[in-house]
């Protein structure tokens, strides 16, 4: 039975996808409860406590770009914009310690990077030439193409050099995954959106604080001005459903939920063990979702007695690390880097102090300062389902948000995004669950923004 009238809105999962859909239905008058089973909000997009030091340290550092218009948006509309450092000028290193800046000049998209490109010290003069030609190629290409990336690249005048120096540098970090697995389609996306429709597209916007910090106080005010519960430590054990509609959620601690409408924003490895068994062999929507296939990634954290480098972040050439992010000094005499290294299913079989000896040595050739320095303390970690993984074809897998469960939605970048796996994919998927509850309910509304390009300013949820 509804609260005076107002719909109520069960949210499983405190991740992005979850926040974004809550806060687009809190806006608008539903009564939402956000439940999340673990002590903090954010999912794979947070922080943990570290027990050595107590500091919060993010489980692997995210990112947001010039293109993420949704990501934006949300955290304008929730007050945490602040807590982010626009990066217009990206630094490219390579083992010998030479570097590149890529920067944008004043002209317009996509001769903006031009200049950048050639500037790339890590390219000959030709292979530069092969990668603009193959930048022109995507833009001919269709942007629901998906042959194998790499057998498109080498068709398109690419060499081994030009795949692992460049095209491989951008989209393994992007992506999550390696060159010989990908699809087409979202490495054109990846590049299309964030280097060559709009100036901004490519800048990086890096948290200045640990990640958890941007679902702290002001989404808690925020939450609370709009009738939005935050549960957590509340632990889903079943979706109590058929295909006529959820009756409840079964909670771990025995109790029971109850909404009008339900959003599963969870990962996608767990959809099939909170659904009945006989809901997900039914219906192809649900058994489909077991097609994705995760891929890992790893993060390394290395706390030293002095300043190693001076970079506020270091794009890796030609390195296993792909990126470095300097946190600077985080209490007195620690200086704190994190090291991120994408795609990591080749690293299965080697142990944490292996992956760490391995970077430090490799930051020791990078940056000449690190070899006088001294490792206080070191941590790494892995998460072994971090993305899906885009490879030809992965949309077909790729569920809406509207699920044939009546008064059922979900929510996670690896739903049908029109996005790769990204905070921003998230963000996409949540406020589209929110318009599938809105159209159901008679209601229909559009939340979701426009492109990089079609719109000046973010408006309010």
């Amino acid at each position: 039975m509804k609260e005076c009238g107002v719909d109520r809105v069960a949210v499983i999962g405190g991740g992005l996808a979850g926040l974004a859909c809550a806060a687009a239905l809190g806006s608008r008058g539903f009564r939402v409860t956000v439940l999340e089973s673990r002590r903090r909000l954010g999912g794979r997009a947070s922080s943990f406590a570290d027990p050595d030091s107590g500091q919060l340290v993010d489980a692997c550092q995210h990112v947001s770009m010039g293109c993420c218009t949704n990501l934006d948006h949300f955290f304008g509309t929730i007050g945490v914009s602040h807590l982010l450092s626009p990066q217009p000028r990206l630094h490219f290193v390579t083992p010998d310690r030479k570097r590149s800046v890529f920067k944008a000049d004043p002209w317009p998209a996509p001769f903006h990077l031009g200049r950048a490109l050639m500037g790339a010290h890590y390219l000959t003069p030709a292979e530069k030439l092969r990668v603009a030609w193959g930048f022109l190629a995507l833009l001919r290409e269709k942007p629901d193409a998906d042959p194998p990336l790499r057998d498109w690249l080498l068709a398109h005048r690419q060499t081994e050099r030009t795949i692992s120096r460049f095209w491989g540098v951008v989209l393994v970090s992007a992506l999550n995954e390696t060159v010989d697995r990908l699809g087409l389609k979202y490495a054109r996306k990846v590049l299309v959106d964030g280097f060559m429709r709009h100036r901004d597209g490519f800048v990086v916007h890096l948290p200045t604080v640990p990640l958890g910090r941007l679902y702290g106080e002001e989404l808690s005010n925020w939450f609370g001005q709009h009738g939005v519960e935050v549960r957590e430590n509340a632990a889903v054990r079943s979706v109590v459903a058929t295909r006529d509609g959820v009756q409840h959620l079964a909670m771990r601690d025995g109790t029971t939920v109850n909404a009008d409408w339900f959003v599963l924003a969870v990962p996608f490895e767990r959809v099939a063990d909170l659904l009945p068994e006989s809901l997900v062999a039914q219906e192809p929507y649900f058994g489909n979702i077991a097609n994705l296939t995760p891929s890992p990634i790893t993060s390394v954290h290395l706390w030293f007695d002095r300043e190693v480098q001076s970079l506020p972040h270091a794009v890796l050439v030609d390195c296993l690390g792909h990126w470095v992010f300097n946190r600077g000094e985080v209490t007195p005499g620690e200086f704190y880097l994190q090291v991120v290294i994408s795609a990591t299913r080749a690293l299965r079989e080697l142990g944490h102090d292996e992956i760490r000896r391995r970077i430090v040595t490799e930051l020791g050739q990078v940056f000449p300062a690190l070899g006088q320095a001294k490792v206080l303390r070191s941590k790494v970690v892995t998460e072994h389902t971090a993305t899906f993984s885009a490879v030809p074809g992965v949309d077909q897998w790729r569920p809406p948000q509207a699920s044939p469960v009546p008064n059922l939605a979900v929510a996670g970048d690896w739903t049908a995004t029109g996005w790769p796996a990204t905070m921003e994919g998230a963000v996409r998927s949540g406020y589209l669950a929110a318009e599938a509850i809105l159209a159901r309910a008679g209601r229909p509304q559009r939340i979701l923004r426009p492109d990089l390009g079609t719109q000046r300013h973010a408006r309010p949820i």
